[in-house]
């Protein structure tokens, strides 16, 4: 194959609305996936579907990065969908670095080196933080932190950055709270704000740097497209805002009151460890976006949810 677009984690939810948008391009797709037969159910239309793990160093996905236009590597198990444990972090460690370093050895191997390999990366990188004024704007330069998502970021990005030693294009893209009611933070607040007991989680102070789901799709599509995109992107929105004003504001576009915060306690009965983090944020802003003139569709998170909740998107 020729042109075509190697992408894992095509089942997520920016996976999904990925697949569509590249095949609405008239892009020829080869998805790789735990399931191919699930993967078909999920995400149709794509030209191939293919068996791959993060675990996997051999098979017949590691013919098909050559020659391709580009290598989307998005898949990495959830690290906030359960209680943490040990075996969870360790697994969610494993499935990013692994996947990554078995990748770039595919991509070392291709007679034909893909012209881009986006490669997933997230804000963690930045470590965390409780309130809004604890750090300044964070740019792509920022230092990495010291905390557990920190490490597996920093490890991550660390395997991805082989690749541009084999001549390949690389984009790290770090990722904020992407917005969407299919999935994510957005999704698990609706549910108690239908109830009518919703609120901030935690302090309310922590910062969120989020994005809506059609920015983060344009923002990979100008990734793929625009050769002078590299290193390091912060795919976040222009705008972020501490967990309370993000609580008001879900809570004024449902019509419903944002007046029952969610204590740290209550956080830590259901994540264990993992609410450290829930409950924590990062002022990040997208330095490398606005330098290339992106325009967002949703800037404004009163925008982003009033449009996600009208479309159920």
């Amino acid at each position: 194959m020729e042109g075509h677009i190697v992408i894992t984690g095509a089942t997520g939810v920016i996976g999904t609305e990925l697949v569509a948008a590249l095949e609405q391009r008239g892009e020829v797709v080869v998805v790789l996936a735990r399931s191919p037969e699930s993967a078909r159910r999920k995400v149709p239309g794509a030209d191939r579907y293919v068996l791959w793990d993060s675990d996997m160093a051999e098979g017949e996905w590691t013919g098909l990065v050559s020659g391709a236009k580009a290598v989307i590597h998005l898949a990495g198990k959830p690290l906030l969908e359960t209680r943490w444990t040990e075996e969870h972090k360790q697994e969610c460690y494993n499935s990013r670095i692994l996947g990554t370093r078995h990748m770039v050895a595919a991509i070392a191997k291709a007679p034909v080196k893909p012209g881009v390999f986006i490669s997933a990366s997230a804000i963690g990188y930045y470590g965390s933080f409780e309130r809004c004024g604890d750090t300044p704007d964070i740019l792509e330069n920022g230092a990495a932190g010291r905390d557990f998502l920190a490490k597996i970021c920093e490890d991550w990005e660390r395997e991805a950055l082989a690749a541009e030693k084999l001549g390949v294009r690389l984009v790290l893209l770090r990722t904020g709270i992407v917005l969407s009611t299919r999935g994510g933070m957005l999704q698990k607040l609706i549910g108690p704000f239908n109830f009518f007991v919703g609120g901030p989680v935690g302090t309310g102070e922590q910062c969120i740097s989020w994005i809506h789901l059609d920015d983060e799709i344009d923002c990979i599509l100008a990734a793929l497209d625009n050769a002078d995109w590299s290193g390091p992107v912060n795919a976040v929105g222009p705008k972020p805002a501490s967990m309370k004003e993000f609580a008001q504001a879900l809570g004024s576009v449902l019509g419903r009151p944002s007046l029952l915060p969610v204590p740290k306690m209550a956080v830590q009965v259901l994540m264990g460890e993992g609410a450290e983090y829930a409950v924590k944020g990062q002022k990040v802003l997208p330095g490398v976006m606005t330098a290339h003139g992106f325009v967002f569709r949703f800037p404004s998170l009163a925008s982003a949810l009033r449009d996600l909740v009208q479309r159920e998107h």
